[in-house]
């Protein structure tokens, strides 16, 4: 009878790494309220012990996996603006590279905006207060770029549209969430997102029917 290979002894990073995919996957498939420090140690073929090892509480696991989601989405996302020709192609391919984030990590919208985890974690929450605000700034910067260049409407409120641009993100998720299997994330962005860009652009001068 054929053994099973032996189990690859991980370092210390490399368990907290897997502690913390394993948290987004099953938060993905059972939900965030639901997920419990036995949950993942079973899904990783350790103890319990194994996971408080690296990690204090089940409140410290949760913040680790929101700061892995923060530095992981706005790495994804600078490297998008980095590529864009102008301020608002910037903003197109942060947008899709979202879009592209969220459906390789389903559960993340359900962490962002758990009631049950804020309510434990005031840390969590402060987390989750500053990606807010960094994003819808960095959004904000470059629409205030734009409008320097011409590109957007001059009276445009560059904070408002930010506030827009983030929510149609969140929308989405959950619109398809709701509608699950009738539309795709990808396909509903691909939809959208020409009605913000138009929206937001200087009004042609008077006469221009181009």
């Amino acid at each position: 009878m054929s053994e099973k290979p032996a189990r690859r002894r991980l370092g210390a990073d490399e368990r907290r790494e897997e502690i913390i995919r394993v948290t987004l996957a099953l938060a993905a498939k059972q939900g965030v309220d639901d997920v419990t420090t036995q949950d993942m140690a079973q899904a990783m073929g350790v103890t319990q012990g194994a996971v408080f090892r690296h990690f204090p509480s089940k409140d410290a696991i949760w913040l680790a996996v929101m700061q892995w989601v923060r530095d992981r989405l706005m790495d994804v996302l600078g490297r998008a603006a980095a590529q864009g020709r102008d301020p608002l192609d910037a903003l197109e391919r942060m947008f899709f590279a979202h879009i592209d984030f969220i459906a390789g990590h389903p559960a993340i919208p359900r962490v962002l905006t758990s009631e049950h985890l804020h309510g434990r974690s005031g840390a969590l929450r402060q987390l989750v207060t500053e990606i807010m605000l960094g994003y819808e700034a960095k959004i904000a910067g470059l629409l205030g770029d734009a409008q320097a260049r011409g590109l957007a409407r001059a009276g445009l409120d560059p904070h408002a549209a930010a506030t827009l641009y983030i929510g149609m993100i969140q929308g989405l998720v959950l619109q398809t969430s709701i509608l699950r299997g009738q539309r795709t994330l990808a396909e509903q962005a691909r939809r959208t997102f020409p009605v913000f860009i138009e929206a937001i652009r200087p009004c042609p001068p008077e006469g221009d029917t181009r």
